[in-house]
């Protein structure tokens, strides 16, 4: 039996990039500049949330995560991930930190946990992490290698790989869900027509930053918290329970998909709301 079936499924059409991938995403909410943090933090006591989406998706699939947010005096800024490359997000993250007054609760979903454990190294505004249904590597891991880790992701079968050219010139491949699989993959509980749309407007992510190892974690200096999205598809309940565990992070379970911003926002909000009220 082989052990590695996302590995095998994404590399195999392009064998020359030794890359490949698997990740975890949704749609994504209404994008706040970082000024509007700025702005808002001299007006607030409460820390503005980060807010980092995954792959196959974009800043839209926190929208209700954000409306929840904001009733509840959250200044809150939902990142557009470029989903290029793992240092080359991280930096794109940390850039817009830095332009955020005050306290940050930082949350990424899927590969945006990978994103967001890397972005809030140095960065000293960042009092807390959230992991909603997210990869959480150590030092020398990547997505790939944690999709691995453990037997039940199904996402291999799934993907389509598109050549694309890479930002430094040198040939890649984008990966995307099959629109007709999305749903089942990725967001099971979701609505057939919202999942519908989700999968026409899915970003792909390259499966380079998949492949990208990780550097010194910011988990082992910051407070964290995780949701583990127990009907997960992409990254199985047991790959999430692990990262957690080794990250000592403040862990609840959900019955949802690996949507589950999307599903369940009031679930996603309240963990980042505990994480909040942690920080004061």
């Amino acid at each position: 039996m082989n052990r590695h079936p996302l590995r095998r499924s994404v590399r195999t059409p392009l064998t020359v990039m030794a890359t490949a991938g698997i990740a975890a995403g949704i749609l994504a909410a209404t994008v706040v500049p970082a000024s509007a943090g700025k702005a808002l933090t001299a007006h607030t006591r409460k820390p503005t949330v980060v807010l980092v989406h995954g792959a196959f998706a974009d800043a839209t699939s926190w929208n209700g995560v954000v409306k929840k947010l904001k009733r509840d005096g959250y200044p809150v800024v939902a990142a557009a991930n470029p989903l290029r490359g793992l240092g080359s997000d991280a930096a794109y993250v940390r850039e817009l930190l830095a332009g955020i007054d005050g306290p940050v609760v930082l949350a990424g979903h899927s590969y945006g946990g990978a994103v967001i454990t890397d972005a809030a190294r140095g960065a000293d505004n960042v009092k807390a992490l959230v992991y909603i249904a997210a990869f959480i590597p150590d030092k020398g891991e990547s997505a790939l290698d944690l999709a691995d880790k453990f037997p039940g992701s199904t996402l291999g079968a799934a993907l389509r790989p598109v050549p694309v050219t890479l930002p430094d010139g040198s040939r890649g491949q984008d990966l995307y869900i099959e629109q007709g699989k999305f749903r089942s993959q990725f967001a099971a509980d979701v609505p057939k027509n919202t999942a519908d749309i989700m999968a026409v407007t899915q970003r792909p992510v390259t499966g380079a930053a998949l492949a990208e190892d990780s550097s010194t974690p910011a988990w082992k200096t910051v407070p964290s918290w995780a949701l583990v999205a127990t009907e997960d598809r992409n990254i199985p309940a047991r790959t999430q329970h692990f990262m957690a565990e080794r990250a000592d992070a403040r862990t609840v379970e959900v019955r949802a998909s690996h949507a589950v911003s999307v599903s369940r926002p009031g679930d996603v909000s309240r963990i980042i709301e505990e994480a909040a009220r942690a920080t004061r």
